[in-house]
């Protein structure tokens, strides 16, 4: 019987076909799809040809694309919806994946007909986009090792193994304490807890096999157990459960793996020839140097903390009048400033939260992706890969863009966090190929029968990923190596962030900020309330990030650290870390940082980004309009069409006419006057 994932898909636009994969086709799938890719490789390396951009470039690109199909469905569906099956095989596939990449790479016959081809690529006659693929294949093979011989080389194959292996099991442990833990709530664990809360933790636990409400791990229900719950003991205990994610000891904990893979990503580098493994990281994105990264993060850090200081002061006020003696503990924060934020704005999160329906949300997020860049959105009949998914088609003036798909709701089977990632990326090398898009979200999942509702910030992360889905679906270049968001990592994030700003623009919300029950649109004075409070806390939501990121490059800056947990603490001690607040992700469970190395000595791109997106949305301002047709259609010609063919600084001067300050970056967190 014919493998699914080997075949061309006759499904709609191309998906895959879900329902007739079974686990069991994954393994011999990646096994067969490995032994293709290996033999077009062998065939590119030993042509007798000489060395030109279609039979080594262009053949790269092409030569993994059954893989690629196959790991495609493989990862979404291990991210999003994994099983023991899927996590067992995840970890027999890292490694193998591993070895592949090294075996590309290590290639000599092959390094040397793309070497052959950089030296004298003044004669090629190549498009400034076939330029861009060739500098950017000759860096990658040069930065995975291919100048590196003998001991060296196979010393470098070993370190790249076992950091995937290390990757793999740093995510399952993660996600095993995240299913193993849950608090039964009582009826007095129920105390302050509004409807909204109560709904979700029953939903939880029946989910969870409980007789009962329950809290979990998940972002999307602990978060406002802590803002709302006036058990103060409740909420250290589910605190502390959180932040422990990762270091309960046991087979799950992940101190030792931090320490291991900080390890060899420095002797990695060293092996390359940096000084440490940030200098390696950060060659390739916008900051450059450490240096750069330090400098930024520091001039946001201190009128963040200043600012959290100050909120800290009046917080331990509100605890002191409660009758607690003591200091303002982290399990505090969110709740006393919930009660401020009532105070302050007279904003009540429960009263705001019937007028952020998820479905309004996502018909917010395409009504203005329609307006910007006249993209529709049509409800798709197709494989799906749980009950959950939407599928959506996306054209343009009756032309197919693109096939978008949104995972919202959390589950035990997910792992934490949100993401955008794709089943197809664009491009037109091998056929006139247009996008699967995937975002993946955490929301409480409500009772049957009930709309799901969104506190504002899930609001904001949905707008969040879309941005990256608006990235993928308007890519518009030949080569599938420089698509979509294949960009420095401290510029990929800017689109999502931008694209942020729009749930904040009045007549979106007026629109579709309708109430649950009744229908009826925000009231303007419950508008106004919410976007003056938009910079709420931002001293408390700065500090958290700010401290992540410096941690996450001082680890990466220089030795390895025998101790990752010493040395955070040493690092945060450094930097006058407020006692009431701790970092947002722990070394433990600092995924973005140790599941892979996507972001590792990175976390502060989110910050990089936000400076250009602040400036980048002060256009549409400027334009009077924050639907100017104009600065959308530049917006979209220069940054979000563009992927990786151009170098990052190029495109964002290309649409502002010069790369941003840190100046606007501080007055959209409200820290200017800090």
């Amino acid at each position: 019987m014919t493998n699914p994932l080997l075949t061309d898909w006759d499904t709609p636009f191309g998906l895959p076909p879900f329902e007739a994969i079974a686990d069991d086709d994954f393994g011999p799938a990646v096994d067969a799809a490995l032994q293709a890719g290996r033999e077009k490789i062998a065939a590119i390396a030993n042509d007798a040809a000489a060395p030109d951009f279609a039979n080594t470039i262009e053949a790269l690109e092409l030569a993994s694309d059954r893989l690629d199909q196959v790991l495609s469905v493989f990862f979404v569906v291990s991210g999003a919806d994994s099983n023991d099956a899927r996590e067992a095989l995840m970890r027999e596939v890292s490694p193998k994946l591993s070895a592949y990449s090294s075996e590309i790479f290590s290639n000599a016959a092959l390094f040397a007909r793309v070497n052959a081809l950089w030296g004298g690529r003044e004669g090629l006659d190549l498009t400034a986009e076939q330029q861009r693929v060739l500098f950017l294949t000759h860096r990658r093979f040069v930065r995975m090792g291919a100048m590196l011989d003998g001991d060296d080389s196979d010393r470098l194959r070993d370190v790249m193994s076992r950091l995937s292996v290390l990757g793999t099991e740093f995510t399952q442990n993660l996600l095993a304490d995240e299913r193993a833990w849950h608090m039964v709530l009582d009826k007095d664990g129920l105390e302050g807890l509004p409807d909204f809360v109560v709904a979700t933790a029953r939903a939880a636990g029946k989910d969870a096999g409980a007789d009962g409400p329950v809290v979990t791990l998940s972002r999307s229900l602990i978060v406002p157990f802590l803002q709302f719950s006036a058990r103060r003991d409740l909420r250290q205990k589910a605190y502390e459960a959180w932040t422990a994610r990762g270091a309960n000891g046991g087979k799950t904990d992940n101190r030792g793996i931090a320490a291991e893979t900080l390890k060899l990503r420095q002797e990695r580098a060293a092996l390359l020839g940096y000084d440490s493994f940030a200098d390696y990281k950060l060659e390739t994105e916008m900051a450059g140097t450490p240096k750069a990264v330090r400098d930024l993060l520091m001039q946001v850090w201190t009128p963040a903390k200043a600012a959290a200081e100050a909120d800290a002061k009046a917080l331990e006020r509100m605890l002191h009048a409660d009758g607690w003696d003591g200091p303002l503990e982290p399990w505090d924060w969110r709740y006393y400033s919930e009660k401020r934020r009532q105070e302050l704005h007279d904003l009540d999160e429960a009263e705001l939260k019937p007028y952020l329906q998820l479905e309004q949300m996502i018909a917010a997020a395409f009504a203005c992706a329609n307006r910007l860049f006249g993209l529709e959105f049509k409800p798709l009949d197709g494989p799906v890969y749980h009950p959950d998914v939407q599928l959506y088609e996306v054209t343009r003036e009756g032309e197919h863009v693109a096939v978008f798909i949104g995972d919202y709701f959390a589950r035990p089977s997910k792992r934490s966090g949100a993401w955008c990632t794709t089943l197809r990326d664009q491009q037109r090398l091998k056929a006139d190929i247009r996008p699967h898009v995937v975002n993946v979200c955490n929301f409480a999942k409500p009772e049957e029968g009930k709309p799901a509702l969104l506190s504002y910030d899930d609001a904001r992360t949905l707008f969040h990923e879309f941005g990256h889905a608006l990235h993928q679906m308007l890519s518009d270049v030949t080569y599938e190596s420089i698509s979509g968001t294949s960009v420095a990592r401290d510029f990929v994030e800017l689109p999502s962030q931008l694209y942020e700003h729009w749930l904040e623009v009045p007549e979106v919300l007026q629109e579709f900020a309708t109430h649950a029950e009744t229908g009826e649109a925000m009231p303007d004075e419950m508008l106004q309330r919410v976007l003056k409070a938009a910079t709420y806390d931002m001293g408390f939501q700065t500090v958290e990030y700010v401290a992540s990121a410096l941690v996450d490059l001082s680890f990466h800056e220089g030795p390895a650290p025998a101790d990752p947990m010493q040395k955070q603490a040493e690092i945060l001690e450094e930097i006058g870390m407020p006692q009431a607040i701790r970092m947002r992700h722990a070394t433990p469970h600092f995924a973005h940082v140790f599941a892979g190395d996507g972001y590792s000595s990175g976390y502060y791109s989110y910050m990089w980004s936000e400076v250009m997106d602040a400036d980048a949305f002060a256009a549409f301002e400027e334009a009077g309009d924050p639907f100017d047709a104009a600065t959308a259609m530049k917006l979209e010609q220069t940054v979000l069409s563009s992927g990786g063919s151009v170098d990052a600084a190029e495109l964002y001067t290309a649409f502002r006419g010069r790369l941003p300050g840190v100046e606007a970056l501080l007055k959209g967190r409200g820290l200017d006057a800090a």
